[in-house]
């Protein structure tokens, strides 16, 4: 069974990566980048601030350690653990794989940081904030994710 999931998420992986263009690589290559979404982060912080005044000393450190844990958790706890390789380091697919930018990474995939570190702040900021942030945060933390698979460097 494991094998026929696999499977599935190659050939899934295959035909999400092989839909692209020229101006997409360059959204997506955005859309995946850190720096970009510093404005984005801050207006978040800025609604953070705003609703918890005095008590956002202790809400933004927690937001903080959320991030620090999710990143080290898909790192060390499943990267490292099941050590699969990217779709651009596996050697069958490493032919066909889309990349932007000829941007691998670092050896392996499984989990991807960033979809972990940008659903674990979508939900929790949504919860401190008020629910209809979902509607805003959900939606990115997917594209943010989609994002690494039309880069070529994470399975779905």
């Amino acid at each position: 069974m494991l094998e026929q999931l696999e499977l599935l998420d190659k050939e899934l992986f295959l035909f999400l990566n092989s839909i692209h263009s020229d101006w997409m690589d360059v959204i997506m290559w955005h859309i995946s980048g850190k720096p970009q979404w510093i404005p984005f982060y801050l207006v978040l912080l800025y609604f953070t601030i705003k609703k918890y005044k005095k008590q956002s000393y202790v809400v933004i450190p927690i937001i903080a350690l959320l991030i620090f844990l999710s990143d080290q958790t898909s790192v060390h706890f499943f990267k490292e653990v099941f050590e699969r390789y990217r779709p651009c380091h596996n050697l069958e697919l490493k032919e066909i794989v889309h990349l932007v930018n000829n941007k691998c990474g670092g050896k392996y995939s499984f989990v991807s940081s960033h979809a972990t570190n940008s659903f674990a702040v979508a939900v929790f900021v949504s919860l401190l904030l008020k629910r209809r942030w979902f509607l805003i945060l959900l939606p990115w933390a997917a594209v943010v994710s989609y994002s690494r698979i039309y880069l070529g460097v994470h399975y779905p």
